[in-house]
């Protein structure tokens, strides 16, 4: 997604601070020793939980209490900073697969979270299914990690709500 990003997010001066195996409690872990000291940013965009689903199948409870820390870090660090949280992309191939079905569930929850004034929730599954439901190899060939058109779907569905945020 790199010549996805510059064209995005590069005049924004934005930052991705998500690594590869990247599950809550490690983003957590770097909040609290000092990923976001000393920055204030306008926007942060959080999106996480695949793979606490994938790696250990966490109940989606215990997901979404992940995402719900990390939501209060930041609310509580960078009070000045909006948040968006998406929705976890769908995984797996059909609508049936055990793992989309988690990260529905952690979605759903996760969902209640935005209050619409400092905390937003946007899902962009839509932009990844067919009417049928099913992922599209065409975005993520192995039905979890976007490619650079997926990557590309990912950006211009974001894109709307970035703008009409405070602070763009």
């Amino acid at each position: 997604g790199r010549r996805i990003w510059e064209p995005y997010y590069g005049h924004r001066r934005a930052v991705n601070l998500g690594f590869n195996s990247d599950r809550t409690e490690h983003v957590l872990w770097r909040l609290d020793h000092g990923e976001i000291e000393g920055i204030a940013p306008k926007l942060a965009v959080v999106m996480i939980g695949t793979n606490n689903t994938g790696a250990r199948h966490d109940p989606p409870g215990e997901t979404a209490a992940g995402i719900q820390a990390i939501l209060t870090t930041l609310r509580t660090r960078l009070p000045s900073t909006k948040i968006l949280v998406l929705g976890i992309l769908p995984r797996g191939a059909s609508a049936d697969d055990p793992l989309r079905r988690l990260n529905l569930a952690i979605n759903d929850r996760v969902r209640a979270y935005a209050d619409n004034q400092h905390v937003f929730f946007l899902d962009l599954r839509w932009h990844f299914l067919d009417d049928r439901g099913r992922l599209s190899q065409d975005l993520m060939p192995d039905y979890l990690h976007p490619n650079e058109r997926g990557y590309q779907v990912w950006a211009d569905g974001m894109e709307d709500m970035i703008k009409k945020l405070p602070g763009e």
